[in-house]
């Protein structure tokens, strides 16, 4: 019995390790397969991705080839199309000028060179590619004008006067003065300088010393102003008992010795009314005029009225007004008149007179 009961257990236990060895043999095989499936994705991976740079490469060389090309073609476009792309035309009194636009954008505060360098995107063209600038200006005028864009420098054509040189260089914005223009008329030149330069001391004279009193008289209710230059040196002693009869109280004055030799020339004057004609002021008026300084002497007349003699001294004056002048309509109305038999003109117009009930 007991030789049999071992023999069984020998049995069961062959049994077993040889279901363990092919369990391990089917792990054994599992993991191998596995190993297999996971090296091939590997390797598609790698053929693919190597696919890919192929193509990859394959573009960018083509897309190099095609711009060397277009780069070659632009390269041997004729020097006619290459002068087209890059110039623009400009077309000032019917006559066509070919210019790089650089000449212009290099002077960015000229009219011209604020037109083509903001990417032209406030110019148009006519219908032959070509740009209207310039109106008003001749062709002659504007060839000498282009010397300050290429070289700084603009020299007057003997047949263009000084004058139409300096109102196309306002017009475009370009500096007038004595670096910039070179001209055989010196006279007209040094006028249009002098003209220039009279404008901007005016300005600070009438800024420093002009507008305060204008000031002062808005501020006590006038509506304009009267103003004598007198030297620096000038003493105004006038007797409170008897002052001036002419109105000069109402006068305001400007000690200053430079303002008055500004006022000297004619010209001057002419500068200073535009002037103050641009800023808005009215009825501008600048000339010489007497004013009295002191008392020389008083006198009696017959009836015993006393008469003062002052020293006058001819100085400069300005008058300017801030308000408009009043219409005057010389259209005279007749409806006033209420009956044809009355010829009293204040008689007819008055209130008729009131008549009350006795009665009442």
């Amino acid at each position: 019995m007991s030789s049999n009961q071992d023999s069984s257990d020998d049995e069961t236990n062959d049994r077993r390790k040889q279901r363990m060895e092919r369990n391990r043999s089917t792990i054994f095989m599992q993991q191998q397969q596995q190993r297999n499936n996971n090296n091939n994705n590997n390797n598609n991976a790698t053929t693919s991705s190597t696919q890919n740079n192929k193509a990859s490469s394959q573009n960018r060389t083509g897309a190099i080839s095609k711009n060397v090309s277009s780069h070659n073609a632009q390269q041997q476009q004729s020097p006619a199309q290459n002068e087209n792309l890059e110039n623009i035309a400009l077309l000032v009194d019917n006559m066509r000028f070919v210019i790089e636009p650089s000449l212009f954008t290099a002077h960015p505060n000229t009219m011209l060179g604020t037109m083509f360098g903001t990417g032209m995107q406030f110019t148009h063209t006519n219908d032959r590619g070509e740009y209207e600038v310039a109106e008003g200006i001749s062709h002659t005028v504007f060839r000498a004008i282009l010397d300050y864009y290429k070289n700084g420098v603009i020299k007057c054509p003997p047949t263009v006067s000084v004058t139409e040189l300096k109102e196309a260089c306002d017009y475009l914005l370009i500096p007038f003065d004595a670096t910039t223009v070179r001209c055989q008329n010196l006279r007209g030149l040094l006028h249009e300088l002098s003209n220039e330069g009279a404008k901007q001391q005016f300005e600070v004279f009438l800024e420093s010393l002009v507008l305060p009193l204008m000031v002062q008289s808005a501020q006590r209710g006038d509506r304009e102003c009267h103003v004598v230059v007198l030297l620096d040196d000038d003493v105004v002693e006038w007797d409170e008992e008897f002052p001036p009869q002419m109105g000069e109280e109402y006068c305001q004055t400007i000690n200053s010795t430079a303002m008055h030799r500004f006022f000297k020339y004619i010209e001057n004057r002419d500068v200073a009314k535009q002037v103050m004609k641009d800023r808005g002021l009215k009825k501008i008026r600048c000339g010489v005029e007497g004013y009295p300084t002191h008392k020389e002497k008083v006198r009696k007349r017959p009836g015993g009225r006393p008469e003062v003699i002052y020293n006058y001294v001819q100085r400069p004056f300005i008058h300017m007004s801030w308000e408009k002048e009043e219409a005057k309509s010389r259209h005279v109305d007749f409806q006033c008149v209420k009956s044809k038999s009355v010829t009293n003109l204040a008689e007819a117009t008055a209130d008729p007179p009131l008549e009350l009930d006795a009665s009442e």
